[in-house]
């Protein structure tokens, strides 16, 4: 069907007004459909309601109503859609989802978002909609896919009222995925932002201290967690925790205090906080680790009691009992207590590890033996080798010892498989099967309640908001099926929930099959009985308690394994830090959605709730689906490239799920995709591109299909995830697939045209700014422009923007079938874009943009508005051959000085197919001194020049191990510090002599062998990785002041002008202020080994290096086109492929078609990195090297800066060259011939221009004061101090900064967020308008040159 996309302004009269009296006069022909409809006032009510009042709407009291409504809501659109056979618009879709999400209904919420994803074109302007989205990928901790709406929905409004709230979620989930850097910031953010959100500014910097815990930064940590506990009013339950923590790092952490010191201040700060909050397990568990570490074994037991009476269900405290006792020479009793411990943890491997120990020294080698073995079955087991060894040993004194002796032998403690029906294990069981029964109980009767963090049945309504961590292996298992399915059983469970501390394992070989362990004959058996529990016998009202029973101990022991216990500590080891152990109870409060507390600025919370989440109860019980039952469980969503986004699930009314694949067409007729061979949009799974549908019963089947191209594949963003009750419903709401296909030209496309130097196979719509090359058609070619084209930006059917459900449709569109919409209250801060051509004068600009700026902006991007967030690049296709994956690097090699001015040298290096060139003998063809950046020159000339050096591991170039050499991996460590050069120096120095000596050992050592043993013990050696050897990197060295490097910089003059650092055809050298290491040169000295981790260039301009020798160093190369795939490899690895430190692994990228360039570069070659190149380097020998960036005045150059640019904003991450800064300054400085390079700097002149203006309005009219301030000579670029977005022209300043002129720099939108009425800020101008509009008007095509032969 076509998606009638009507806005819901407009929808709103047509919905209420005439078509409202059509409905009700024909088509209210039952009682049923009359008592569904809504009236008019609420329609209104519901029009407030969407999902930014997710969290913060209120169920309970009051609320009932609210929810009363929205239920009603939903049953109506549920029939609507029936009765139109699934032909509604788009929005319908939209509204539908949020109310299902404001009703924790996720499957309903992400099926209903589906839908208006594959209906609407340009859904990425509706910011609502992606937050919705957000939030039900976050609870189904599909964290890879809620990051990017989250991320998208900040980029298209950053003013966006929940921007506190998403930062919030984006922190933990960053934390989760280990990437700090970006965790902190978003947390940070967060706490700035004044905006109401699900947690306190106490609870947010908690995590922000425990962030620096979890990176080992104790120190920062200590400094946070004292500083919180100094905060006014500082909730009971914070300042618990905040004293759990501090006291477990004082305990742990000898980094801190001497040893003498640290245990008591640990047991006073843990006293302390069971002083706050005596009902705390995990603080007396702690509490009894520090006495037993000081040898107080009484006070240890009475703490250990204490945390068994608070919270019985911990595995840890168990294991420390047993170590008590079997250190008391208890064997018996630390028998059952090991025993208690595995049972509540199967994977609990120092508890199997302390029961092998205890079965050994009772001289019980086989059991023992079977303890190690479940031991060493995990896969986090960090000694491994030294329990095989143990096995070994002991399996070797098994076979020596006679059979009769072992039969005869009296033995000391029952057997493993007699302990587990010991006493106090029994008796465990029992109580937390009836505690089970009763929680259970409880949750049916009283579905206000919820046990957060050990707050036993505490109403929602009584507690805060949780503050624990999850870790990243407890979200894989929680979110991975095939994970999930390992855990089905608890005798065949290697759960992979722990990261650190305690190493996971099996249970005993004995214990394969439980009593408890329901088949599913016996559930379906079990769900028979319940539903007709009045009217059962005697004998099956006996069976019935059986089997419940049963049920109950296997849900005991699956949320043992999937929602882990949030106490866990490390026994093995007293450097582990608690955290590796502890729940996502912090997560899992704010999947609980409705009942979550909204926090007001002031950290007060007002609790709001609703129903229990069904995530609590999945994620532990939902292994298998009973029959008639529909909800997803939580893990049943994957994260990574097992999440697939395509993939629907449909719960028919028989209890099965039936997959049915349903994508968003990415193959509408279209210009702009139609070079795209039609092979090159299919699937590789079945030849029409479908995946095939399966059934099986009470079983959530996942899709994973390839990343290629098919006509029913698009964005990678779609929700697709359909589930209903009704079977009907369901398959109008995925619909037929030529019902989702639109043949409308160019709804899709978005207004993209061709790329420059577009590569084959390559989607257009992967790279949104490509659209700036040609976005505004000259007025000649206006004319000639067909139906089938896509209108330009002043073409009067041309959409406006949409952001949040608002804007005007194509005059075109029209409605199939009329239903209500309901009227959603527009967003303040929304303002409709602007369609202005790039040959428009500014006055016609300025005229187009008046009266539009009364709110603020909507966003600063300098893309087209038409154009989505930027994405990576698909993998271009068709994949290259195999043997076409190491192609030849493109090499010039130079014999004199007119070689190297020769103008072909540097088309070629320009030439976008050439990711990169090697200028072969260029220092002997321009006869550079390379001596005067030799160490021994250097060190005379600055000796305490200052150095970054980065610590690293001595590995082979083309591999990338971890630190004990067992695996491959993609992240690099390199820790940073800094020294001088005359330091360094003598290091190099050093390291040389060094390998003089083992070289010299090796001939001597290998003269007594022959040249056969010696080759081969080289081989095997190379299959023997680790431990590997540290070597130090000295890197960034800055030479950029003139007055200490003249002689340096002055030799490099006499390169060509396309390599100099400075020339009036280098982009860098107009960005009118320095950038180190980018417009000046950076030295870097190495030693054999060290390494330039992969990475592409700032904002993906050029770079030049040239190897000063005397060693050579070895480059490994990726075309821009394939920066896309790198970027999914570091997702998979938890890696910002922008800001972490990564090394590929060489398989991967050719198992993924991924051409790699190597080449050695010698002393005196230069190497050219083209835009957008990824590249890495290592070291062969002993050598320097200077490098520096360089831009080409080409459109490709520009064009790969400004999505470099962009995606640094969706991302998060500031852009080290200013391109709004460096385009007026280009605008104003150079006169462009190139006609595409012109198109995109005008646009984005343009793009600014329009922004300045709104925005200048905007405050005359909110009364505010732009005060002129102006710029100095060599005045650099300003960011935002607190986002780091570029802010030009306007900069919004604190008062108190001004006043000091130290002016700390705003943007508009995070000024608004401490400030909301801008009272504390002042607004510097530091353009005239009238200058910008000179510019703008007098920047115009110049002529092309006559091309040089």
């Amino acid at each position: 069907m076509k998606s009638c996309g009507l806005s819901l302004p407009t929808a709103v009269a047509a919905a209420f007004g005439d078509e409202e009296k059509k409905m009700a006069a024909g088509k209210a022909s039952g009682e049923s459909e009359k008592s569904n409809s809504l009236t008019a006032e609420e329609r209104e009510a519901l029009g407030g309601l969407d999902s930014r009042l997710f969290g913060f709407v209120r169920f309970h009291e009051d609320g009932a109503r609210t929810k009363t409504l929205l239920d009603k809501a939903v049953r109506y659109y549920e029939s609507l859609i029936l009765k139109a056979e699934g032909k509604v618009e788009s929005d319908f879709f939209c509204q539908l989802g949020h109310f299902n999400l404001l009703l924790e209904d996720y499957p309903k919420a992400l099926s209903a978002y589906q839908r208006y994803y594959s209906l609407q074109s340009d859904y990425w302007k509706n910011a609502v909609f992606l937050y919705g989205l957000g939030l039900v990928y976050f609870y189904y901790n599909a964290f890879q896919w809620a990051i990017k709406a989250f991320q998208e929905v900040l980029y298209v409004d950053p003013s966006f009222c929940r921007a506190k709230e998403i930062h919030l979620r984006l922190g933990l989930m960053f934390k989760v995925n280990t990437d700090y850097e970006s965790s902190l910031k978003h947390l940070q953010l967060a706490l700035v932002d004044c905006n109401p959100c699900t947690l306190s500014s106490a609870e947010i910097q908690f995590h922000i201290a425990h962030l620096y815990e979890t990176q080992r930064k104790y120190h920062s940590a200590v400094e946070a967690y004292e500083q919180l506990l100094q905060t006014e009013n500082l909730p009971a339950r914070v300042k618990a925790t905040v004293l759990q923590q501090l006291g477990w790092m004082h305990h742990n952490v000898d980094l801190l205090e001497d040893k003498a010191t640290k245990e008591s201040n640990a047991i006073q700060y843990l006293q302390r906080s069971l002083e706050t909050d005596p009902n705390s397990g995990q603080s007396w568990y702690f509490l009894g680790r520090c006495y037993s570490s000081i040898g107080k074994v009484q006070d240890a037991f009475i703490s250990y009691r204490q945390s068994i009476d608070k919270s019985e269900a911990s595995a840890d405290t168990w294991c420390s009992i047993g170590v008590l006792y079997q250190q008391q020479n208890q064997p018996m009793d630390a028998l059952q207590a090991y025993i208690c411990a595995v049972q509540l943890d199967h994977g609990h491997s120092a508890a199997w590890m302390d029961l092998g120990t205890l079965y050994e020294s009772c001289n019980q080698p086989q059991d023992a033996i079977k303890c190690y073995l479940n031991a060493t079955r995990s896969k986090s087991c960090h000694n491994s080798s030294a329990l095989a060894g143990r096995i070994k040993y002991l399996q070797g004194q098994l076979c020596n010892l006679p059979q009769c002796s072992l039969q005869n032998k009296t033995k000391l403690l029952p057997s493993i498989e007699e302990a587990w029906s010991l006493p106090i294990p029994a008796e465990l069981t029992s109580r937390q099967g009836a505690l089970n029964t009763a929680q259970q109980d409880l949750k049916s009767h009283h579905p206000n309640t919820e046990p957060v963090l050990g707050l036993s049945h505490i109403p929602i309504s009584q507690q805060s908001l949780p503050l624990d961590i999850i870790t990243a292996s407890q979200v894989e298992v929680l979110s991975s099926p095939v994970k999930r399915k390992r855990t089905s059983s608890p005798t065949k469970n290697i759960s992979d929930t722990w990261s650190s501390g305690h190493i996971v394992s099996h249970p005993p070989g004995q214990q394969q099959v439980h009593s408890w362990c329901l088949t599913p004959q016996k559930l379906q058996h079990l769900e028979q009985l319940r539903a007709n529990r009045d009217n059962l016998s005697p004998a099956q009202k006996l069976m019935l308690g059986q089997l419940e029973s049963q049920f109950v101990l296997m849900q005991q022991h699956q949320r043992n394994t999937l929602n882990l216990p949030h106490n866990c500590t490390n026994l093995t080891s007293s450097t582990e830090e608690p955290w590796r152990k502890q729940l996502s109870n912090s997560i899992q409060g704010l999947h609980k959605g409705q009942s979550s507390h909204m926090a007001d600025p002031n950290g007060e919370q007002s609790p709001c709730f609703t129903g229990p989440p069904r995530y609590l109860q999945s994620a532990s019980t939902s292994i298998q689906n009973q029959k008639g039952h529909s909800t997803l469980p939580s893990n049943s969503l994957t994260q990574g490239p097992a999440l697939n986004p395509f993939t629907s699930h449909t719960a028919t009314s028989g209890g099965q799920q039936v997959i049915i694949t349903l994508t968003k067409e990415s193959s509408k007729p279209s210009r702009s995709i139609s070079s795209v061979p039609d092979k090159s949009r299919h699937s590789g799974g079945s030849p029409d591109g479908c995946a095939s549908v399966k059934e099986h019963p009470n079983h959530v089947h996942q899709l994973i299909p390839d990343g290629s191209f098919s006509p029913n594949h698009g964005d990678s963003m779609s929700p697709n995830l359909l589930i209903s009750d009704d079977s009907q419903l369901s398959t109008l709401m995925i619909g037929k697939a030529s019902d989702s296909v639109d043949t409308r030209p160019c709804d899709k496309v978005n207004n993209i045209f061709q790329a420059i130097c577009t590569k084959t196979g390559n989607s257009v719509t992967s790279s949104p700014s490509s659209a700036i090359s040609t976005a505004t058609p000259s007025p000649k070619s206006t004319e000639q422009m067909t139906t089938q084209s896509v209108p330009s930006l002043n073409s009067p059917h041309c959409e406006l923007h949409r952001t949040n459900g608002e804007g005007v449709e194509d005059s075109q569109s029209h409605k199939e079938t009329d239903f209500p919409q309901i009227s959603y209250k527009p967003s303040s801060q929304i303002i409709p874009s602007v369609s202005v051509s790039i040959y428009s004068s500014s006055a016609e600009v300025l005229k187009a943009c008046r009266n539009l700026g009364k709110n603020g902006l909507s966003n600063s991007s300098i893309l087209l508005d038409k154009c989505p967030p930027p994405r990576p690049p698909s993998t271009p296709y068709p994949p290259l051959p195999k043997d076409k994956l190491n192609p030849p690097t493109p090499s010039i090699y130079l014999e004199n000085k007119r070689d190297a001015f020769f103008p072909p040298l540097h088309q070629f290096c320009t030439n976008p197919n050439n990711p990169v060139t090697v200028i072969r003998g260029l220092a002997g063809a321009l006869k550079l001194d390379l001596g005067l950046f030799s160490t021994k020159t250097l060190v005379e000339a600055n000796n305490e020049h200052l150095v970054e050096v980065r610590t690293q591991l001595l590995q082979p170039a083309d591999e990338n191990w971890d630190p004990t050499g067992t695996k491959k991996i993609w992240r690099c460590e390199s820790n940073r510090s800094h020294t001088t050069i005359a330091k360094y120096a003598q290091y190099q120095a050093a390291s040389f002599q060094e390998s003089l000596r083992e070289e010299s050992e090796k001939r001597s050592h290998h003269k007594d062998y022959s040249d056969n043993e010696s080759t081969s013990s080289d081989k095997s050696g190379k299959r023997k990785k680790g431990p590997f050897k540290t070597i130090k990197f000295g890197t960034n060295i800055d030479l950029s002041d003139d007055k200490k490097w003249r002689l340096q910089l002055h030799e490099l003059t006499k390169l060509p002008a396309f390599v100099r650092v400075v020339s009036a055809g280098n982009l860098l050298s107009h960005v009118g202020h320095t950038i180190l290491g980018m417009n000046t040169v950076q030295l870097y000295m190495k030693v054999p080994g060290s390494r330039t981790p992969g990475h592409q260039e700032n904002n993906n301009f050029c770079s030049v290096n040239i190897n000063i020798g005397p060693g050579d160093c070895e480059w490994f190369v990726v075309p821009e086109d394939y920066w896309g795939v790198l970027n999914d490899f570091c997702e998979k690895n938890n890696l910002n492929f922008l800001m972490s430190s990564w090394w590929p692994n060489l398989e991967d990228l050719y198992e993924a078609n991924v051409p790699v360039y190597r080449f050695i570069q010698r002393p005196g070659d230069l190497v050219w990195i083209n835009a957008g190149t990824v590249h890495w380097v290592q070291a062969i020998g002993w050598c320097n090297n200077i490098a520096w960036n360089v831009g080409p005045l080409t459109a490709c150059q520009y064009k790969l800066a400004v999505e470099r640019y962009e995606w640094n904003k969706l991302q998060n991450v500031k852009s080290v060259v200013p391109m709004v800064h460096l385009s007026w300054n280009t605008a104003r400085n150079i006169k462009v011939s190139d006609p595409k390079l012109f198109e995109m700097i005008k646009y984005c002149l343009l793009k600014i221009l329009k922004q300045c203006q709104t925005l200048r309005e905007a405050l005359i009219a909110a009364g505010k004061e732009v005060i002129w301030h102006g710029r100095t000579k060599d005045e650099t670029a300003h960011y935002c101090n607190i986002c780091e977005v570029e802010v030009f022209d306007l900069l919004f300043v604190t008062n108190e900064s001004n006043s000091q002129k130290t002016y700390i720099v705003h943007c508009q939108d995070c000024a608004r967020k401490t400030s909301e009425n801008l009272e504390n800020f002042v607004v510097l101008e530091q353009y005239k308008m009238e200058d910008l509009i000179e510019i703008y008007d007098q920047f115009t095509l110049a002529p092309s040159l006559p091309s040089s032969s």
